[in-house]
């Protein structure tokens, strides 16, 4: 971000830079995010992550046993790719060509052609794939099985596996940072992961405590940093060199995707059970301070941004009372009512 202003030229370097610096957090901080419209959707079953394609202007949105496609222009359902089991999530590749679907309760991922939405092949996977990324720096995808603490990698010229990757947690959101290092959050361990996408072995395990039961991964490259967004009301900043925790600023409660803006140099952290939006500035690369609680709705804790414009997609239905807490289900979730389904368009102004 671009600050201008007069300065005297008596100014000492350290305070300038203070003064400077001071300018451009003042400047990032008037954005003010708000919900900008509400698109219905409707369609039946739960959903998990979201993916924005801003060159089609789609987003893909994993809904149960389908993927539903949004034209981001008219907020319309414009399509589904049906006949799954259980999706997670959606990968793209980056020459706009192929997109790549979790398939959990399947154990595959399947491969589609993002012309004409059809499935094109099946890979199998392990146990639950649940988080995937397409990695530029080798051109792969690697799925991260929940159920069986593994990744799988795929090439993605041959839709074969290329090797299974042992991990010692279970995987949740992963991240790429183009020079061929994958990061994963380790929900059950309070871990970051690292895995070299070329060699796939593992390289790095690094505690992210306080962080407990980490979900959303976001990562912002210029300044080698990852944010992981943590059940206990924190997100953890974790340097990618060193693996050390610089930061944990409050988000709100019940987080699960994350998403880093490298332009305005905000972290954005969506909250379910409290149905807020958190927005962290990036003050520098160690230092962070949450500058806006936006109102949204209960239930919208997955997210998308559309890279090109900054907007963020989230979505969340509206539920029924919550059924009585039994032995086999401690913690029920409530019934989703029929066709309340929304994506929440949020912008800055």
């Amino acid at each position: 971000m671009k600050c201008t202003g007069k300065h005297s030229f008596a100014v000492t370097f350290p305070l300038a830079v203070f003064v400077a610096l001071s300018c451009c957090i003042a400047a990032a901080q008037t954005h003010t995010f708000q919900v900008e419209s509400t698109w219905q959707i409707g369609g039946s079953g739960g959903w998990d992550y979201l993916t924005a394609d801003p060159g089609a202007h789609r987003l893909y949105i994993a809904r149960g046993d389908r993927v539903q496609v949004v034209d981001t222009q008219t907020g319309k359902l414009l399509a589904e790719i049906g006949g799954m089991e259980g999706v997670h999530g959606v990968a793209l590749n980056s020459n706009g060509k192929y997109g790549y679907i979790s398939d959990g309760n399947a154990g595959v991922v399947r491969v589609f052609d993002r012309a004409t939405l059809k499935v094109l092949a099946n890979v199998p996977a392990k146990k639950n794939p649940d988080a995937i990324l397409f990695d530029p720096a080798t051109k792969r995808v690697f799925a991260f099985n929940g159920r069986s603490n593994s990744a799988t990698a795929i090439d993605t010229v041959t839709n074969r596996v290329l090797q299974t990757i042992p991990l010692p947690g279970k995987p949740e959101f992963a991240q790429a940072d183009g020079d061929g290092n994958v990061y994963v959050n380790l929900e059950d361990k309070g871990q970051i992961e690292r895995i070299d996408s070329r060699s796939l072995k593992t390289t790095a395990n690094w505690s992210i405590a306080p962080c407990d039961s980490p979900s959303g991964l976001a990562i912002d490259i210029k300044n080698h940093r990852l944010f992981s967004v943590c059940e206990n009301h924190l997100m953890a900043v974790t340097d990618t060199r060193t693996g050390h925790v610089v930061a944990t600023p409050a988000i709100g409660t019940g987080p699960d995707a994350t998403r880093y803006d490298g332009k305005l140099h905000l972290v954005f952290s969506p909250t379910g059970r409290d149905g807020t939006l958190t927005i962290v500035q990036q003050n520098s690369a160690d230092s962070y301070t949450p500058v806006q609680t936006l109102t949204t709705q209960m239930g919208a804790r997955t997210m998308a941004q559309n890279t090109a414009t900054g907007t963020l997609y989230l979505v969340t239905a509206k539920f029924g009372p919550r059924p009585q807490a039994t032995a086999d289900q401690p913690h029920p979730r409530p019934e989703i009512l029929p066709d309340s389904f929304v994506v929440l368009k949020v912008g800055v102004n």
